[in-house]
């Protein structure tokens, strides 16, 4: 009796198992066939067999450099900062237990743009721009701790969180209008073309010091997706079921701020990513936290990689920021979801 009983429960498991790796499986050939096709787009139109060329013999190729040099480092930027930005959102939602949490509505995002605006502002000419990633996660993880602390009251509630998070947010980014204002006209132009984010002249260095930080955060995280499925059931039943709940939030925060940290470094004030990739891959494969990562961070890929397409081809010859197009598709969701959330 209890082998009948329980059969269909494996069979739903299974069968579930195998819709996730089908849906994971169908986003990864789109987000490879999407990434040959930006490929073959930009200002200097190129045929696909002339892209396969370049990327399989280089060396003979007219567009080596074209290929090699300037779209291939922006487009696998594009992919790895719109994974990062995804997976920081899906930590924040899960641990704040409010769909509207996100890196930009929470204050990272503000945290990492003030200290790398005043980093791009005041200095630039005594320190190596090597620096601006190290001064923008530190900017993510004051802002983090600043949000925490001060919406703490026996606890922080989520929805508490998320408006101390707002405020936090706007002050943040008055005092970097403010920085941008009071700076020289090359500095400012920087700073303002940077914060409304934008992967362009992305180079392979970039590439190279984003990539390790989704390798070393990701993995880090779904190692601790049963702690956050039974965090998102609250903090006395996740204890009930043997969780260090203090251990395990610290934990996933800390990748969640490290990841939207390099990504407002390496890319500027992407805003909303972090906020509509997790709610499509919840959509898709429900909110179990090792299933949500792996299609969110694809679902932010393919959102940002399109964003930055349509920057550089449909405006041509103007090369516009993937953040306007993100931004122009983010605020009216975040509109629906405060209509679905409202008492």
């Amino acid at each position: 009796m209890s082998q009948s009983l329980a059969l269909p429960d494996h069979q739903q498991q299974t069968s579930d198992r195998r819709r996730v790796i089908s849906i994971a499986l169908t986003l990864s050939l789109v987000l490879l066939a999407s990434i040959f096709t930006s490929l073959c787009l930009g200002s200097y139109p190129t045929a696909p067999t002339a892209v396969i060329e370049a990327l399989v013999q280089p060396a003979q190729s007219d567009i080596a450099f074209i290929v090699w040099e300037l779209r291939l480092p922006r487009i696998l930027l594009a992919v790895l900062v719109g994974a990062a930005l995804a997976v920081a959102g899906a930590i924040l939602q899960g641990i704040v237990r409010n769909p509207l949490a996100s890196p930009d509505v929470i204050g990272i995002t503000s945290g990492a743009s003030l200290l790398a605006v005043l980093f791009l502002a005041l200095l630039t000419g005594t320190l190596s721009i090597v620096w601006l990633p190290a001064a923008a996660m530190l900017g993510a993880a004051a802002a983090m701790l600043l949000v925490f602390s001060l919406a703490w009251k026996k606890g922080v509630a989520p929805g508490r969180m998320v408006l101390v998070g707002i405020g936090l947010s706007a002050a943040m980014g008055a005092v970097t209008t403010l920085l941008i204002v009071i700076s020289d006209d090359a500095a400012a132009m920087h700073a303002y073309v940077w914060l409304t984010g934008s992967i362009y002249a992305a180079q392979w260095r970039d590439v190279v010091g984003m990539l390790p930080w989704l390798l070393l955060c990701i993995p880090l995280a779904l190692s601790h997706a049963r702690h956050m499925d039974a965090l998102r059931l609250g903090d006395m039943v996740a204890i009930g079921l043997g969780v260090n709940v203090a251990r395990s939030r610290l934990v996933l925060i800390g990748c969640s701020v490290a990841l939207a940290g390099a990504a407002v470094a390496y890319a500027g004030g992407l805003s909303f990513v972090g906020l509509i990739a997790p709610h499509i891959a919840s959509r898709l494969v429900g909110r179990g936290f090792a299933r949500l990562v792996p299609v969110a961070a694809l679902t932010g890929a393919l959102i940002l990689l399109y964003a930055d397409l349509l920057g550089r081809v449909a405006f041509l010859p103007r090369d516009l920021p993937a953040g306007i197009f993100v931004s122009g598709i983010g605020a009216p969701f975040f509109v629906y979801l405060l209509y679905r959330t409202r008492d």
